[in-house]
C-alpha cells in the first residue's frame, strides 16, 4: 500500500495539470489512468479534431489559390495521410504528457480505479495495488452520449471516435447536433466533399451561441452546401447494407432521407460508473457529480474537475479547476473559484466562432440595459488582404457602469482573438479602457476595438 497527498484519478486536461501542479507544491502526487494519458481531449478530442480541421482549411485555400493570384492543380486529398497526420499530432502530446509528469515526480499508475472507502483508492489492472491519501480528485471526464436507436455502430453510424479514423470519406453525411462537436465534423467533411446535412431539435444551430452569431454562421455553412435542418428531430434510423434511412421529423411532419454515414453528436454523459462514488456518498445528478464552487464534493476530501462536474464542457475549465483544487489543497492562500461566465468557448468550424459572457438575449432577460457594438469583417484591411471579409465580431456592455458583459464573434481566427476579451473581463475593464488601448494595425483585432466604439457611437471605420 502506498500512500500519497494527492491521488488523481483520471490523465486528462484536468487531472494532469492538478497533479503536476500538486507536485509543484511539495505534495506527493499520483495519478490513475486507463487509458490514454491526456484523455479524451489530447487523443480524441480537442488537439486531434484541430489537426483534422487545418488539413480541411489547407485543403479549402488550395481550392481558391486562383483569389490569391496563384495556381493550384489537380487539387486533391488523402484521407488516410489526413488521419495518420492528426493521430501522430496526439501520439507526439500524449508522449509529451508523461514526461511533464515524470518530471514533476508524479507517481503515473495505468489502470483502472475506484475509491473503495474514505481516502482509499484500488486499482485494478496489470499491476493490482491500493493506494491511501487524503485527498482524492475525479478527474474522469465523459463520453459520447447514445440515445436509443441512434447508437453507434463504427460502420454507418459513427461518434466521435470513428468521424476522427474514418474508414471512408461519407459521400452523403448525415450530423445529429449543431454544438461544438458536431458543427465542427460538419465543416470537416463537408469542406472536403461530403454532402452534409445537419439536424439540431432547438430552433437554431449552435444554439449556446449568441442569435445573431448563429444566424450569421448558419448562412456561411449554407452557402458552403451544408443542408441545415432547425427544430428537427432524428426519431429512428434504419440500417442497411451501405445505407441508412433517417426518419426526421420537422413541423410535426416525419420525412425519410437516406445517407451512408450518421455522425451522433448529441451531448456528452459524465464517467461516474464503478468509481463507488455512491457508497462513498458523492451526490451525483444526471451522470456527473454535484461539487461547490471550489470543486469540493460534500465529502471530506473528495473533490471533482472537469466534465465529470459539469457545464462548461472545455479543457480549459477542467485545467484550471486542477491548479485551483490543488492549490486549495495545499493551503494556499487567495485561491479563487473559477467563474465560468468568464471562460471562453470556441468552435474551430469555417468559419470559426468564438464567445465569452453573456450573449444579447441573456443580458435583456437578466434586466440589464445595455449598449451593443457591432463591426463586420468587410470593413477591415487585414481581412481583406487575407481574403477572409466574412464574419463580425459584437460586444454586449453594461450601459450603466460600462462593464463588458460579453463578446461573440464568428470569422477567421476569432478563436484567438476572443482571449483579448476573455483578459478584459478577467481584469473588470470597462468600455473606457477599450476604447483607449492602442490595437495594431493591420491586425485582425482593430475589429475588437471599433466593435467597442461602435456600441457607443464612435465606429470609424464602418
Amino acid at each position: 500500500m502506498s500512500t500519497f497527498d494527492v491521488v488523481v484519478i483520471g490523465a486528462g486536461p484536468g487531472g494532469y495539470v492538478a497533479a503536476i501542479r500538486a507536485a509543484q507544491l511539495g505534495l506527493k502526487a499520483a495519478i490513475i489512468e486507463r487509458e490514454h494519458l491526456g484523455g479524451i481531449c489530447l487523443n480524441w478530442g480537442c488537439i486531434p479534431t484541430k489537426a483534422m480541421l487545418r488539413s480541411s482549411e489547407v485543403f479549402h485555400l488550395m481550392e481558391r489559390a486562383k483569389d490569391f493570384g496563384l495556381k493550384a492543380d489537380k487539387i486533391g486529398y488523402d484521407l488516410d495521410a489526413v488521419v495518420k497526420r492528426s493521430r501522430g499530432v496526439a501520439g507526439q502530446l500524449n508522449s509529451g504528457v508523461g514526461h511533464l509528469l515524470k518530471k514533476n515526480k508524479v507517481t503515473t499508475i495505468m489502470g483502472e480505479a475506484s475509491i473503495s472507502a474514505k481516502g482509499k483508492v484500488t486499482v485494478t489492472g496489470d499491476k493490482p495495488q491500493e493506494l491511501t491519501a487524503k485527498n482524492i480528485i475525479i478527474a474522469t471526464g465523459a463520453r459520447a452520449r447514445e440515445l436509443p436507436g441512434l447508437e453507434a455502430d463504427g460502420d454507418l453510424v459513427w461518434t466521435y471516435k470513428h468521424a476522427l479514423t474514418p474508414s471512408r470519406m461519407p459521400k452523403k453525411l448525415l450530423v445529429i447536433g449543431s454544438g461544438a462537436i458536431g458543427i465542427e465534423f460538419a465543416s470537416f467533411y463537408n469542406t472536403l466533399g461530403s454532402e452534409t446535412t445537419v439536424v439540431e431539435v432547438m430552433d437554431r444551430i449552435l444554439p449556446v451561441e449568441d442569435a445573431e452569431i448563429s444566424t450569421f454562421a448558419k448562412k456561411s455553412f449554407v452557402k458552403q452546401g451544408m443542408k441545415i435542418m432547425e427544430k428537427a428531430m432524428v426519431k429512428q434510423l434504419d440500417r442497411a447494407k451501405g445505407k441508412v434511412t433517417a426518419h426526421i421529423e420537422t413541423g410535426g411532419k416525419v420525412e425519410k432521407h437516406d445517407f451512408d454515414t450518421v455522425i451522433s453528436a448529441v451531448g456528452i454523459v459524465g464517467n461516474t460508473e464503478g468509481l463507488g462514488l455512491e457508497k462513498l456518498g458523492v451526490k451525483i445528478d444526471r451522470t456527473h457529480v454535484v461539487t461547490d464552487p471550489y470543486c469540493r464534493t460534500g465529502v471530506e476530501g473528495v473533490y471533482a474537475i472537469g466534465d465529470i462536474a459539469g457545464a462548461p464542457w472545455l479543457a480549459h475549465k477542467a485545467s484550471h479547476e486542477g491548479v485551483m483544487v490543488a492549490e486549495l489543497i495545499a493551503g494556499k492562500n487567495n485561491v479563487h473559484p473559477v467563474e465560468p461566465d468568464s471562460i471562453a468557448g470556441c468552435t474551430y468550424c469555417q468559419p470559426q466562432v468564438a464567445s465569452v459572457g453573456m450573449t444579447e438575449a441573456q443580458a435583456k432577460d437578466a434586466g440589464k440595459k445595455i449598449k451593443v457594438g457591432r463591426f463586420p469583417f468587410i470593413g477591415n484591411g487585414k481581412a481583406i488582404a487575407l481574403g477572409e471579409p466574412e464574419g463580425m465580431i459584437k460586444t454586449i456592455f453594461d450601459e450603466g457602469t460600462g462593464e463588458l458583459l460579453g463578446a461573440h464573434m464568428v470569422g477567421a481566427e476569432v478563436t484567438e482573438l476572443i482571449q483579448g476579451y476573455v483578459v478584459g473581463r478577467q481584469l473588470e475593464t470597462t468600455e473606457e479602457d477599450l476604447m483607449h488601448t492602442v490595437f495594431p494595425h493591420p491586425t485582425l483585432s482593430e475589429m475588437m476595438h471599433e466593435s467597442v466604439l461602435d456600441a457607443y457611437g464612435r465606429a470609424i471605420h464602418f
